[in-house]
Parts: C-alpha cells; structure tokens; sequence
C-alpha cells in the first residue's frame, strides 16, 4: 500500500503562509503517463515532474512512411498497444505479437517528423520497432523518439505568454480532469441507458478527487482554477490550467477492444460545448508547469488550488 495515500491535506494556515488562502482542497487519486503517443497510458503510483510534464508522458510517437504521426483517430487499434515501464527499458504488448522491448536510454538516427503542422526533431528507434508497429498496425509505421534539445512550445496566446513545453503532447504538457466530472458524465450515460466509463477513456495525466474532510469538488472545478499546488514534501509543484480540452472521436474508442461507438461523443455533445473554443466540446483542462521541476508527485499527495475570476 502507498503510504502516501495516509497524508494529510494541508490546513488554511499552511496554505497562507505559502500566499493566498485555497479556495478549495483535493488531493491526487490518479496519475497517468503515456509513452507511446496515442497507445495505451500507464497508470502509475508517482511519477517526476519535468518542464515537459510528466516524465515518459509522450516520449514516443509513431509515424508513417512520410514522418507524420498516427494516432488512434486513424487507427483505433494502437489502443490496444500496452506499454509497461521497468526501470531500464519500455516494454510495449498487443494482442498477437512478441513483446518488443525498448531501452530508455538509446535511440539509432536522428529523424526528422510532423505532429500537426509542425515540424520536430526525433530519433528513429530502428527497424526491429518499425517492423512490429507496421506488422500490428497493418500500415508502414516507425517509431520515434522525442528529441530533448527540440524545444517544442505550448500556444503563447493560451498560456499567457509563459513559455510552455511539451513533447509529443497535443499541445500542453499536462492533462488535468477531477472524479467528479467523470462521475458526472457517467450519471449522464447511465440517464441514457449506456453502461459507465473508466477515466482511461479521456487520457489524463491528473486526477483529482475529494479531500477528506474537506468540501466535495464540483464537477467541472478544473475548468474554473487559475491554478493550483500540490504538497509533494519537497516543495510545491505549481500547475497552472490554461486551455479547454477539445475532445476528438478517441474518447468514443473503447480501450479494451478498440471498438468505436458513438454514445461518448454524443453525451458530451449534450452539454459539454464550450464558448471559449467557439462551441467545440471539452472535457478536461490542459495545464503547464510553473514551479517544481524534478519533484515527485504521487498518488494521495495534498492539492491546494484557487479559483479564477474572470
């Protein structure tokens, strides 16, 4: 059992004497990397935060024949690609293959790949990894590797003009969603006769939940946060929510088959448009880092955070 899970949320004293009093208290219930961009995510007990975000979160892509990155959108069945994380190498697993085993600390030649419309210098990982990816996908495919000198900067418009990085990420380097807006929505599923959803549908870095002894979260609170802090014991992590999640058809995708139905999207569609993205729906806040490099977050670790006013 993580001991973590034991800590306590931090009273209002202690929150003032680090600046404002919160607005509200959580804590951490979950913690997600995804290595592979757009395969399966890892659900992990801790996990170090960089300047980039989470440590291994999007450290790889896979791209095709021309170097443009491929995502479930295009072929529902990289859901099923599922990558464990041991402490020298990434092994990734799906349903008729041989595990192929990646080291973490080597790449072959230099690449050069395109994650929308730009531009990113990367590693190519090799012909036994392009190999196994074109033979499972059923396309050409190679893997990549993000490579650390490429700075790759989150929108300035939407950070305010905090200069942001990220990997392979669609844009921001931390994806931040609250319990309660999944319970939420699977109340609004189960009003429609659907079956409720895991949080693994919507791929978030952080979750957050309820503090003991402390007011409920609201759903939809991470929408409304100018920022917030985690207590990790070695000094605040500091995470700044900056731009809606636009949600694409990956959420309608069921990770455990790869199958794709429609009544995710439409449920969203039902109540989720957002007027800051000129109606597109969002679930989740895209967050970046403002204090806290190389500190450890963890699952059960105290979060104080303070609303925006707008």
């Amino acid at each position: 059992m993580n001991d973590s899970l034991n800590e306590t949320v931090p009273d209002k004293a202690d929150a003032a004497a680090q600046g404002k009093p919160s607005d509200l208290a959580a804590i951490i219930t979950g913690l997600y990397v995804y290595p592979v961009k757009s395969c399966a995510g890892v659900q992990v007990q801790q996990a170090i935060v960089l300047d980039t975000g989470l440590e291994f979160d999007r450290a790889w892509m896979v791209v095709d024949g021309n170097g443009h990155f491929l995502t479930q959108r295009e072929l529902p069945r990289m859901a099923l690609i599922k990558p464990q994380l041991r402490r020298f190498e990434m092994i990734l697993r799906a349903p008729g293959m041989l595990a192929l085993h990646i080291a973490l600390d080597q790449v072959e030649a230099p690449a050069r790949v395109r994650i929308w419309n730009e531009d990113v210098t990367a590693f190519d990982m090799g012909p036994i990894a392009a190999q196994w990816f074109t033979d499972f996908l059923g396309v050409p495919a190679r893997m990549v590797r993000f490579d650390p000198d490429h700075q790759r900067i989150s929108n300035l418009d939407w950070t305010g003009g905090a200069l942001a990085l990220n990997q392979f990420n669609d844009g921001y380097p931390v994806l931040v969603i609250s319990q309660a807006s999944l319970d939420q929505f699977n109340d609004k599923l189960a009003a429609r006769g659907f079956a409720a959803v895991g949080m693994e549908r919507f791929r978030p870095n952080i979750v957050l939940g309820d503090a003991p002894g402390e007011v409920a979260l609201a759903p939809h609170d991470e929408d409304r946060l100018e920022e917030f802090q985690v207590d990790t014991g070695q000094g605040p992590v500091r995470l700044k929510p900056v731009k809606p999640c636009a949600r694409c058809p990956i959420p309608d995708i069921d990770p455990a088959t790869a199958a794709s139905s429609h009544e995710v999207g439409d449920t969203l569609q039902g109540y989720r448009q957002d007027a800051r993205l000129k109606g597109a729906v969002t679930f989740g806040m895209n967050a970046i880092v403002l204090a806290g490099i190389d500190h450890l977050l963890r699952v059960g670790q105290p979060v104080g955070a303070n609303y925006r006013f707008e």
